[in-house]
C-alpha cells in the first residue's frame, strides 16, 4: 500500500507540472503581445508629436500665406479673424428724371441697411457724393456687399426708365485693406460750381493718371474725415464744406464716363465674378486628319 500511494502521488503530480508549464507559456507570449503594443503605441505617439511641431511650426510663419494669415488676426485670440476688407468707388450721371436727390440717398439707405442684416458680420461704410449732374460712391466693406452694390447698379440699368444712376462706371477696386477710410455711411448733396475743360484738352489726359489723381483726392478726404470725427462737436457735413478742394470735381467725373477703360458693372460682374466653365464644343487633336473635330 505505501508503495501504491507514492504511485498515485507521482501520477497526480505530473499533469500539475504540464499545466503550470502551459500556463508561463501563455503569460509570456501575452508579456510580449503588450510589450510589442507599446512599442507601437510609442512610435505613433512619437510621428503625431513631429507632425503637431511641423504643423506648429509652419502656423509661426514659415510660408507667406501663414504670415499674410497672421498679419489679419485680431489681437485678442478669443476674437475670430475679421473679413477681408475692400473699397470701391463707382461714378456715374444721376437719372434727369430724378426729381429730389434725396431720393437716390434714400435708396442707397435702405440698401445698407438691408445688407447689414444680411450680412451681420460685413459693416457697411462709405460716402455718396450727390453732385448737380453726377454721382460718386464709396463703399468699404466685404466682397459679398460690393457684389450685392454691384448688382443692384446692374438692375437699375434693365430698367432705364425707372434708374436712378446712369451709364455707371466703376473707378476702383482696392482689395485686402488694413483699416477703413469711413466709420459709418452717410450721403451729402453738393452744391459746387462745375468746372469745364476745353475741348482741346479734354482728352490728352491719359486715363490711368486722371484714376490716380481722383484716388488720391479720395484717401485725403478720407483721412480729413477720420482725423475731423475726434471732434465730436463737428459735423460730417461741415468737414465736408471746410475742404472743398478735396471733393473730386464734377467735370473729371464726366470725364472718365466716356473713357472705355473704365468697366459697367456689368462687365465687371462678367469679368470677376463668374463661372469660368466654357464648353467646347470642337477643336482639333494632334495627329486627327480633320481640322474641324477633335
Amino acid at each position: 500500500m505505501p508503495i501504491m500511494a507514492s504511485r498515485s502521488k507521482k501520477t497526480r503530480a505530473a499533469p500539475f507540472g504540464v499545466g503550470f508549464f502551459a500556463f508561463g507559456e501563455r503569460a509570456s507570449l501575452f508579456t510580449k503581445l503588450e510589450e510589442s503594443r507599446r512599442a507601437v503605441r510609442k512610435d505613433m505617439e512619437a510621428a503625431n508629436r513631429d507632425k503637431k511641431q511641423k504643423g506648429s511650426e509652419e502656423n509661426v510663419g514659415t510660408s507667406l500665406f501663414h504670415r499674410r494669415l497672421a498679419q489679419r488676426m485680431l489681437p485678442d485670440p478669443q476674437e475670430e479673424m475679421k473679413f477681408l476688407l475692400h473699397r470701391m468707388v463707382v461714378i456715374g450721371r444721376i437719372s434727369p428724371e430724378l426729381a429730389d436727390k434725396r431720393d437716390l440717398g434714400g435708396h442707397y439707405e435702405k440698401l445698407s441697411q438691408h445688407l447689414q442684416r444680411r450680412y451681420q458680420a460685413d459693416a457697411f461704410t462709405g460716402l455718396l457724393l450727390l453732385y448737380p449732374s453726377h454721382v460718386m460712391h464709396i463703399v468699404e466693406s466685404s466682397s459679398d456687399v460690393l457684389v450685392s452694390v454691384l448688382r443692384d447698379l446692374k438692375d437699375m440699368q434693365t430698367c432705364p426708365h425707372s434708374a436712378l444712376i446712369v451709364e455707371p462706371r466703376v473707378l476702383v477696386v482696392s482689395h485686402d485693406l488694413r483699416s477703413r477710410l469711413f466709420q459709418e455711411w452717410s450721403y451729402k448733396v453738393l452744391d459746387l460750381p462745375a468746372t469745364t475743360l476745353s475741348d482741346r484738352n479734354r482728352n490728352r489726359e491719359p486715363t490711368e493718371k486722371m484714376v490716380t489723381g481722383a484716388l488720391k483726392q479720395i484717401l485725403k478726404l478720407g483721412s480729413h474725415l477720420l482725423n475731423g470725427r475726434k471732434d465730436s462737436s463737428v459735423s460730417p457735413e461741415s468737414l465736408l464744406d471746410q475742404v472743398p478742394e478735396l471733393i473730386v470735381p464734377q467735370d473729371v467725373l464726366a470725364q472718365l464716363l466716356e473713357r472705355e477703360e473704365l468697366l459697367t458693372p456689368q462687365q465687371y460682374l462678367q469679368t470677376y465674378h463668374s463661372p469660368f466653365n466654357k464648353r467646347i464644343t470642337s477643336g482639333h487633336m494632334f495627329g486627327s486628319g480633320c481640322s474641324n473635330t477633335v
